[in-house]
């Protein structure tokens, strides 16, 4: 672990190994981005509560949060607590609305269901135009409730004056008719930290996973090298390359999947995090021989059974984001 409590690149001596990485990747023509989420923050730095403890879970089809906050202060402290969505455009061939804009996201504080509200606003080019959609009905985060099997019925059912309107603004295309606005979207509420007591709070969403069709694009001779860049974002150590390279070998191959994870979310509460826990999940992917977790940490990772593995830290200040990758191994005829 470094002094200050960062990540620092190192592999772990095991075929399970973990990555932080600064940036997030491009990818492989047949592959998909991963959208990466994170954890609460608080508008501006919120330096009077600490995050005395954090459990980060994580697996391919959710990622679940649990804080314990503690205000050491004398005063209640009350503050909006966000949980901001990455900026997203309307594009039907990667991913529906509702998978960009994280629709599953649930919400507990001190162990019940809680609401919370949402603000979604329509850009284009750096403009807020979220009014003038507003005023004729058209959803800003769904792109007016598009689907896999149309463009936008909100949009549809306008007028020809009005879709030129929007053309104008900038706000539709006007060869497609299709929506052309980024969506900034965040979740939020009003949370009151008592004087010297602890809030729990869990939050959990379904990640947008990040893939490509295999490891053959990035290992062995002509490796395309996007597909290069990105299996070292993974960090798999000798052994699993070794067994990699034996499956190519054999006529197999491996698909991946991964999930990012923005860790310096947790820098706008008082640092450091007193302790910290992040528990990956291996999956069983349907039709696959067999499946693997890479990831590597400054530290021990502890097998807490056959399918969960665990990383601590204690009084961690997070100075990189996180990568996950899931890895299953499947025949294959080159």
């Amino acid at each position: 672990m470094c002094e200050n409590g960062g990540i620092v690149n190192r592999t772990i001596k095991t075929i399970f190994s973990l990555v932080v990485v600064a940036t997030m990747h491009a990818h492989a023509d047949d592959g998909a981005a991963s959208i990466a989420a994170g954890g609460l923050v608080v508008m501006g730095r919120e330096t009077r509560v600490t995050m005395a403890k954090e459990v980060l879970k994580i697996s391919m089809d959710k990622v679940i949060v649990d804080y314990d906050f503690r205000n050491d202060g004398d005063e209640d402290v009350t503050t909006q607590v966000a949980f901001p969505i990455p900026d997203y455009e309307f594009d039907m061939s990667e991913m529906l609305p509702s998978d960009q804009g994280f629709d599953h996201f649930l919400l507990w504080i001190d162990g019940q269901p809680t609401a919370f509200k949402t603000e979604t606003r329509a850009l284009v080019k750096g403009k807020d135009l979220t009014q003038l959609l507003a005023v004729m009905h058209v959803d800003v985060g769904s792109f007016g409730h598009s689907t896999s099997n149309d463009h936008s019925p909100d949009i549809l059912r306008l007028s020809d004056a009005q879709r030129k309107q929007l053309e104008r603004a900038g706000l539709l295309d006007s060869q497609y008719d299709e929506p052309n606005w980024t969506v900034r979207k965040k979740y939020y509420w009003q949370q009151t930290f008592p004087a010297h007591k602890v809030v729990h709070i869990r939050h959990e969403y379904t990640p947008v996973l990040g893939s490509d069709n295999s490891i053959s694009y990035g290992m062995g001779p002509g490796a395309d090298p996007a597909s290069v860049k990105e299996l070292q974002s993974f960090c798999f150590d000798n052994g699993l390359r070794k067994t990699f390279n034996q499956l190519q070998s054999q006529n197999k191959d491996a698909s991946y999947f991964y999930v990012d994870f923005i860790l310096t979310t947790a820098n706008t509460w008082k640092t450091p995090i007193e302790d910290f826990t992040l528990i990956v999940e291996r999956p069983h992917l349907e039709g696959e021989l067999a499946d693997y977790v890479s990831f590597c940490w400054d530290g021990p990772v502890t097998k807490i059974d056959a399918d969960h593995f665990s990383a601590k830290a204690t009084n961690f200040i997070p100075a990189k984001e996180l990568r996950i990758g899931f890895f299953g191994v499947e025949h294959r005829r080159f």
